[in-house]
């Protein structure tokens, strides 16, 4: 019976992966734009966001075909004359904040800005204590 329901699984969600790979990449994931000023700015956007897929890199250097497709519309976004910020807005709203390299201090991202000054402080007040109780 387990045997059945894992074939079952198998088959049903095996052609939506497998359809994921075989797509063609997006017209604009491996070509740039013509306006050289407009392939720079893309170029300087797609630097600062982070691939979902590989975590590590960016969508400028990732060969995931989700980086592709985000750099198609960084890229088509672009061209089309909207300013990088507005993309990345787009683009951080889509997929949330940890797509950018560059996040913004918000209501929800403050603590991690804050908690690391707030532990060097910490840790310079018990420094300083054990410091002073040692010398007196």
């Amino acid at each position: 019976m387990m045997r059945f329901i894992f074939v079952a699984l198998a088959l049903l969600f095996a052609p939506p992966l497998a359809a994921q790979d075989t797509m063609p990449p997006a017209p604009f994931a491996y070509r740039q734009l013509d306006d050289p000023a407009q392939e720079a700015a893309a170029q300087e956007l797609m630097e600062t966001l982070r691939c979902l897929k590989c975590q590590s890199q960016s969508i400028a250097d990732s060969d995931a075909p989700m980086a592709g497709d985000m750099r198609h519309q960084v890229r088509i976004r672009i061209a089309a004359g909207e300013a990088p910020e507005d993309v990345r807005a787009w683009l951080t709203s889509r997929y949330g904040d940890y797509v950018s390299y560059k996040p913004e201090v918000s209501a929800v991202t403050w603590p991690l800005f804050a908690i690391p000054g707030l532990l060097i402080i910490l840790a310079g007040a018990v420094l300083f204590g054990r410091l002073r109780k040692r010398s007196a």
